[in-house]
């Protein structure tokens, strides 16, 4: 599915910018890049794969940019990179054999409450706080299960693992973000090798979009680094909200399709 018109290209280059701009920040990116991928005529399979593709790039340019600006050292994070890693990948083979549907009635409640708890908690994650976990038992917990969740099912992934190191670790937001985007490029990239073997990555779309999505990680990635909280605390909540209003309008729109079909049925 990679031969796609010059304007379909273009609006996905677009797209992917965006994307890797808000990704940077707070995560939540894919709610505008793989509606596009579907829009763009790729079929869901196609879509999920050529997906895991781009934001790999962003990811990756967002976690460079962060290490050279001496936010994070990837290298003392090995523990929580192999664990995310480990998460990831088992989450992408697990999402084959069954279907994560029920995440969908979890997962909107919990970025709710993400959105409650920054709103409520105006001072969270401006400065360092009480570490209320060791960074093995974090990288166990968090890496662990967020990066299956990445490979298993994924809106919010970056959301997650922001909130997870502030909760959790003590982290300012900046901090936080800046460790977030190793992470996320740790399971994108897990999760990314089950999907090669399949041979569903569209690669002409996966590339620009990835181009895209470097140049706008880059410009996400240094507002994060000159404003910190500032930027990230209201990314976050927008994040959280849109997600969880996508979540919900995708379900609101099966039951709808599933009562018309009823009805349709009835009347013959």
């Amino acid at each position: 599915m990679d031969l796609l018109s010059i304007e379909a290209l273009s609006a996905l280059f677009a797209v992917g910018l965006v994307a890797g701009f808000v990704d940077a920040i707070a995560g939540g990116g894919g709610l505008l890049t793989l509606p596009a991928l579907l829009w763009a005529g790729l079929s869901p399979a196609q879509a999920l794969a050529t997906n895991k593709l781009q934001s790999s790039f962003g990811s990756f340019s967002a976690a460079v940019k962060f290490t050279r600006g001496g936010e994070v050292k990837p290298r003392d994070m090995a523990v929580m990179i192999g664990c995310t890693f480990a998460g990831s990948a088992a989450g992408a083979v697990i999402v084959q054999m069954i279907d994560p549907g029920f995440l969908r009635n979890v997962i909107p409640v919990l970025l709710i409450g993400i959105a409650i708890w920054l709103l409520v908690s105006p001072k969270a994650g401006e400065i360092d706080a009480q570490q209320r976990i060791g960074e093995r038992g974090f990288a166990l917990l968090a890496g662990t299960g967020i990066g299956f969740y990445d490979g298993f099912f994924g809106p919010g992934t970056g959301t997650f693992f922001a909130i997870a190191f502030v909760s959790l670790l003590g982290f300012n937001l900046r901090k936080a973000t800046a460790h977030t985007k190793v992470l996320n490029f740790t399971s994108n990239i897990a999760a990314l090798l089950f999907f090669l073997a399949g041979g569903q990555i569209a690669w002409v779309a996966g590339l620009l979009m990835g181009v895209g999505q470097m140049i706008g990680a880059q410009i996400g990635a240094h507002m994060v680094i000159r404003n910190g909280a500032a930027i990230v605390r209201p990314m976050l909540v927008i994040a959280s909200v849109a997600i969880t209003a996508k979540l919900i309008w995708t379900d609101a729109q099966g039951v709808i399709g599933a009562g018309m079909a009823m009805v349709a049925g009835w009347l013959g």
